[in-house]
């Protein structure tokens, strides 16, 4: 699988993180070293989930963004996993976060790097998408991150109403596996 390109993380940090010293220079293609300190800082990717629910007819659960980065456009639930947190944990949590649905069960399908702009900062993230299922939509509500949600059928999708490289590239491999059938 052909990995998104990215600028390098460490190019963000200028100064060291420990003591707050300005010689904070490269040490290894991880990684940057203060002279000062010693400290030596390996930037690593952080985790995030995507959920992948499907109706009773196939269709694909999509969300509207309801915040920057990539306000309005489409989405699918998911987000950062939380300190001490599972992926499967995180995964259930923002589904309940944002759409007020259980998760009855789930299954990992596979991982896209992706850059996330947050407040001027690129995260650098490895997205997990699983599949989700859900008993009942009955009290589906939206919240949090998302402005709407609603399901569309695999044929009327356009990758190119997902904001988000990594949910772009996902919903990509999604369809292909589809049609693949």
């Amino acid at each position: 699988m052909k990995c998104l390109l990215m600028k390098h993380p460490l190019e963000q940090f200028t100064f060291c993180p420990r003591c707050g010293a300005g010689d904070f220079e490269v040490h290894n293609e991880k990684a940057k070293k203060c002279t000062a300190c010693h400290f030596v800082y390996y930037f690593n990717a952080s985790a995030a989930t995507v959920a992948l629910i499907f109706n009773a007819k196939g269709e694909l659960l999509v969300c509207r963004r309801a915040k920057d980065p990539a306000r309005g456009t489409l989405d699918l639930p998911g987000g950062f996993v939380d300190n001490h947190e599972t992926a499967e944990d995180a995964v259930c949590r923002e589904v309940k976060e944002e759409l007020n649905l259980e998760v009855s069960g789930l299954s990992y399908q596979f991982s896209l790097p992706n850059l996330y702009l947050y407040s001027g900062f690129e995260v650098h993230t490895l997205d997990m998408f699983f599949e989700c299922r859900v008993l009942s939509f009955d009290k589906m509500k939206v919240a949090d991150d998302v402005s709407d949600a609603y399901f569309l059928p695999l044929d009327k999708i356009n990758v190119e109403d997902f904001g988000l490289a990594s949910v772009r590239k996902g919903v990509e491999l999604l369809l292909g596996r589809w049609k693949n059938k």
